[in-house]
């Protein structure tokens, strides 16, 4: 695909990730997604947001990529789970629209988030991403489930400031039933991240009668306690700003009905993981 026809994509830039993209990528031969998965010289994305405050330290410029291989019921961008749903986009032409925010960022203690979908799924673009956000003396946070974690070398690693790992449930089963695949590859990535001394920030959405299990959530919290690594937890209660995806891309929808946590369930979770010494926000 040249660079002609990619200008030819709309704005990179979305007003917020809920917007709904589909098909950007249709037309990209299967040779051409096999060779960007290969050198990371081009990359699938849902779009760029700017102004996020809450997903990582400061204000963020986020990447949201395309492609992932779970299928979380309480998905808000279920448009991000088919790579070709994304936009075709050049390392050279997403490395530009970062540095259009690169003054900004510095002076708001901001940086630059890759999120997905699940931006490992693009592993080779992520790196190139960060080493030019790096390069650029730009904060580089990757917000991932972790599962394919084994992706990246050590150094690639090291490149990356800081980890916003989402830790879903504990419970092997219960997290099959929620998300389609195991949970131990997430675990492993979060004792190798702590390994490495590596800077992690648990994610953990909160979902009445799926993820709301007490027993569970101290597992986790005993788990990341032990990590040593985990500065804080954000407790992210689920919503429903999502939903109208699923009706519109034809997906059955579980959730209908489920309503938002009450404070006094968000408040007892936190609870759970402070009494192990973490921080919540």
């Amino acid at each position: 695909m040249s660079e002609s026809q990619i200008v030819l994509q709309p704005s990179l830039e979305a007003k917020s990730p809920f917007e709904l993209r589909v098909n950007l990528g249709k037309n990209v031969p299967e040779s051409d997604v096999r060779s960007a998965l290969a050198t990371g010289d081009m990359g699938f994305l849902h779009s760029f947001t700017t102004g996020s405050a809450v997903d990582g330290p400061g204000v963020r410029v986020v990447a949201w990529t395309a492609g992932c291989m779970w299928r979380c019921l309480y998905c808000h961008n279920p448009d991000t789970w088919t790579m070709s749903n994304g936009m075709p986009v050049t390392v050279a032409r997403a490395v530009e629209e970062l540095r259009k925010y690169r003054h900004g960022l510095k002076i708001m203690s901001g940086g630059f988030t890759l999120s997905g979908g699940e931006p490992l799924m693009q592993h080779r673009f992520a790196v190139k991403l960060f080493t030019a956000a790096k390069a650029m003396g730009i904060h580089t946070a990757l917000d991932s489930n972790g599962f394919y974690g084994s992706r990246l070398t050590d150094a690639e690693l090291d490149a990356i400031d800081l980890v916003l790992l989402d830790i879903k449930t504990w419970d092997p089963e219960r997290h099959r039933r929620l998300t389609g695949m195991d949970v131990g590859p997430t675990l492993e990535f979060a004792r190798r991240l702590a390994a490495r001394r590596r800077p992690i920030w648990l994610r953990y959405v909160l979902v009445p009668g799926l993820t709301d299990d007490l027993e569970d959530i101290s597992q986790i919290a005993g788990f990341a306690t032990g990590l040593g690594k985990v500065e804080r937890v954000d407790v992210l209660p689920f919503h429903q700003m999502g939903r109208f995806k699923w009706k519109q891309l034809g997906i059955d929808y579980t959730l209908e009905t489920v309503e938002p946590p009450t404070a006094e369930l968000v408040e007892r979770t936190c609870t759970i993981f402070r009494t192990t010494g973490l921080k919540t926000y």
